[in-house]
C-alpha cells in the first residue's frame, strides 16, 4: 500500500477497534479510527480512506444509514465498504449490498480472515482505479488524435482550396494589370487627338459636330482617366488578396520556418475584412492594431494563420451577437489588436472584442473537444480545441482567455521565438 493509504474502522465497541487495529497494523496497513457514524463522515470528508471497515449496529446513525450518505456524496461514493456485524440473515446481507457495500464480515470476526478480505478488496480497487485512468487516458488520447487528424484535412483541404482560388485569380489579374498600362497609353493619345478636335470644332463635318454634342465629349474625356485609376487600385488590391491567400494557405510542408506575425495577422483581416464592413444599421466593425516591432518567430506559418483566423473570427461573431441581442447600439463594436516581445524568448500576441463576453462556466471549457455555444450549423466546437492544440502542443506556446459577460473577451497566445 501507499503510505498516504489507510483503512478506517468505524466501531462503538473500543474492544473491536484495538483488536481490529492491532491485526491491520501487524499485516503492514495504516489505519484510522471512529467510534460512530457521524464522527466517520467527518473524517472522510478531511481526508478519504483507502477502505473502510464499517460496523451495522452503532449508537447514534447505524452503519447502514453511514453507508448510505457516504455512497450519496460523489466525493466518498467509490470508497469500498465492508460491512462488520453479526447480523448474517440474508434480509440484512441484501440491504447492505444494495446500499454498495462490497462485503461482509461475520462476527466474530477471524483476524485472517478480515485481513485477506481488506487485502483483496484493495487490490481490487487499485485495479479498478488503474484500469479507470487507463480508460480516461486512452479517451482522451483518442480525442486528442481526433483533432490532429480534423485539423489536418482542414488544413490540407483549405490550403488546396485557397491555393486553388489564388492561382486561378493570377492569370486574369496579372493580365489586366499588365495592360493597364498600355491602355493608358492609348487612351492618352486618344484624349489628345479628342481635345484637338474639340479645339478645331467649327471646322469639323456636322455629323461629328452632332456626335460630340451627343456624348458629351468634355465629361468623358475628363472621367475616363478616373476610371482607369480606379481599376488600377481595384485590380491591385485583388492582388493583394491573392497574395494573402496564398501565404494564409501555406502548407508547411518543409518544417518550422521564420515567419511575420503581423503579416499573419494583416492576411487574415484582408480575408476577413468583407466580414468587418457595415450591414444595415450594423456599423462597421474597428480594427485597432498595436504592433511592437517584433523578431520573426519560428513556427507553422499556415498553422498559425488558422489560430488567428479562428480567433478573430470568433470575435466578429461575438461583436454580431451583442449588436443583434440590442446592448451595443450607441458605443462601436471593434476588435484591439496588440502584439509585444513579452520576454526574450516569446512574442504575445493579445486579441480584444468589446462584445458578448462569457460566463466563467463557459470560459472553462471553450477548449474542450466539441464545446461550443453556436448554434447548430455555425459551429463545430472544433476551432478552439485545434488553436489550443496547435499553440501549445506544436508550437510549445501558451493559449489564455479572459472575459467579462457582456463586455468583451480577450485571447492571449504566447508563441516561443525557436
Amino acid at each position: 500500500m501507499k503510505n498516504f493509504d489507510f483503512v478506517l474502522i468505524v466501531d462503538d465497541n473500543p474492544t473491536n477497534l484495538s483488536v481490529l487495529s492491532q491485526a491491520l497494523k501487524s499485516a503492514g496497513f495504516a489505519v484510522r479510527v471512529a467510534e460512530d457514524g457521524e464522527t466517520a463522515i467527518e473524517m472522510v470528508q478531511h481526508k478519504q480512506p483507502a477502505l473502510i471497515l464499517l460496523d451495522v449496529q452503532m449508537s447514534g446513525i447505524d452503519g447502514f444509514e453511514t453507508c448510505h450518505k457516504l455512497k450519496a456524496d460523489p466525493l466518498t461514493q467509490n470508497i469500498p465498504i465492508i460491512f462488520m456485524t453479526a447480523l448474517a440473515d440474508t434480509e440484512n446481507k441484501v440491504k447492505g449490498f444494495s446500499l454498495g457495500a462490497v462485503d461482509y464480515i461475520p462476527k466474530p470476526f477471524e483476524q485472517a480472515e478480515v485481513i485477506a478480505r481488506v487485502r483483496m478488496h484493495l487490490q481490487l480497487k487499485q485495479l479498478t482505479d488503474n484500469l479507470e485512468q487507463r480508460v480516461t487516458d486512452r479517451t482522451a488520447a483518442l480525442e486528442q488524435a481526433q483533432v490532429q487528424l480534423v485539423q489536418q484535412e482542414k488544413l490540407s483541404m483549405l490550403g488546396q482550396l485557397v491555393a486553388g482560388v489564388a492561382h486561378e485569380m493570377n492569370n486574369p489579374i496579372s493580365c489586366i494589370i499588365s495592360n493597364i498600362y498600355p491602355a493608358q497609353e492609348y487612351i492618352a493619345d486618344l484624349i489628345e487627338i479628342l481635345q484637338l478636335c474639340q479645339q478645331n470644332y467649327s471646322q469639323l463635318p456636322p455629323v461629328i459636330q452632332d456626335a460630340i454634342v451627343q456624348t458629351d465629349l468634355e465629361f468623358i474625356l475628363e472621367d475616363l482617366p478616373k476610371l482607369l485609376n480606379s481599376m488600377q487600385v481595384s485590380t491591385q488590391r485583388i492582388k493583394d488578396i491573392s497574395v494573402s491567400l496564398r501565404n494564409f494557405a501555406r502548407t508547411d510542408t518543409f518544417g518550422k520556418v521564420k515567419f511575420d506575425v503581423h503579416e499573419g495577422l494583416n492576411d487574415t483581416l484582408l480575408i476577413l475584412r468583407h466580414r468587418l464592413k457595415g450591414v444595415g444599421q450594423r456599423p462597421e466593425i474597428q480594427i485597432i492594431k498595436k504592433y511592437a516591432s517584433l523578431p520573426k518567430v519560428e513556427c507553422y506559418p499556415g498553422q498559425i494563420n488558422q489560430v488567428f483566423m479562428n480567433i478573430l473570427a470568433n470575435a466578429v461573431d461575438a461583436l454580431e451577437d451583442i449588436w443583434q441581442e440590442g446592448k451595443r447600439v450607441n458605443n462601436s463594436l471593434a476588435i484591439n489588436i496588440c502584439t509585444e516581445v513579452s520576454s526574450p524568448n516569446y512574442v504575445t500576441i493579445r486579441i480584444c472584442d468589446n462584445g458578448i463576453g462569457m460566463t466563467e462556466e463557459v470560459r472553462q471549457q471553450i477548449f474542450n473537444y466539441l464545446f461550443t455555444t453556436k448554434t447548430v450549423g455555425k459551429g463545430t466546437g472544433l476551432g478552439l480545441a485545434i488553436a489550443n492544440q496547435i499553440v501549445v502542443e506544436k508550437h510549445g506556446g501558451a493559449i489564455q482567455v479572459n472575459s467579462t459577460l457582456n463586455q468583451g473577451t480577450e485571447f492571449v497566445i504566447m508563441l516561443p521565438l525557436q
